[in-house]
C-alpha cells in the first residue's frame, strides 16, 4: 500500500510532499521542548523533594561541569539553562532532517512524535547522561515514569505537531 501522499492518478500529476520550515520547526520546537521538558522536571523534582529550579538547571550545567554545578551559583544554573536549550534546539534539528528524508514523520506527527520521545528519553538517559561529567541518578520508579510520558508527551509529540504545521502551513 502507498503513502497517500505518494498516490498518483492518470489525469493527476504527482503530488509534491511538503516540507516543514528547518529555521520554524528548530526554533520553535525547541523553545517548546525546552520549556515544557525543564517545567516537567522543575515541577516533579518541587513535589517529590522540594528541589529549588535553579537546582534542576545546575544538574545540566553538571554534564560540562561536574559536581562543580552545584556549587557554581546562577551562573551555573544559566549555563545549565542555554545548554538546555540548544540541546532542545538539537532535539528538533534532528527531527526537521529526519522528516526530509522520511515524511511521514511530519504527516503523521502524533504517532510519529511520541516514538520519537521515547527514543530521545533513551538516547538522553543511555547515551548522553552516562558520556557526561554528571552522576547517572539513582533509579526512582516516579521519575522514570514522569521523565519517559514527559520526553513523549513533552519533547516528540511538540517537535512533530510543530513540524507538520510548519509544512501543512506551505502547501
Amino acid at each position: 500500500m502507498m503513502a497517500e501522499s505518494t498516490l498518483q492518478y492518470p489525469d493527476q500529476a504527482p503530488k509534491a510532499v511538503a516540507r516543514p520550515q528547518a529555521l520554524e520547526t528548530i526554533l520553535l520546537g525547541g523553545i517548546a521542548v525546552a520549556v515544557l521538558d525543564a517545567s516537567n522536571a522543575i515541577t516533579f523534582w518541587a513535589l517529590y523533594k522540594g528541589t529549588q529550579p535553579h537546582v534542576i538547571f545546575q544538574s545540566i550545567a553538571a554534564g560540562v561541569l561536574g559536581r562543580d554545578a552545584f556549587s557554581g551559583g546562577m551562573a551555573a544554573a544559566w549555563l545549565g539553562a542555554l545548554l538546555h536549550f540548544l540541546i532542545a534546539c538539537g532535539i528538533a534539528a534532528a527531527y526537521y532532517l529526519a522528516s526530509l528524508a522520511k515524511p511521514v514523520l511530519h504527516e503523521r506527527p502524533v504517532p510519529c512524535g511520541m516514538m520519537y520521545g521515547a527514543v530521545v528519553y533513551l538516547v538522553m538517559n543511555h547515551v548522553v547522561v552516562p558520556l557526561s561529567r554528571a552522576n547517572s541518578p539513582a533509579f526512582i520508579p516516579g521519575w522514570f515514569v514522569a521523565n519517559l510520558v514527559g520526553h513523549i508527551v513533552l519533547v516528540g509529540l511538540p517537535v512533530a505537531l510543530i513540524a507538520h504545521r510548519s509544512a501543512t502551513r506551505r502547501r
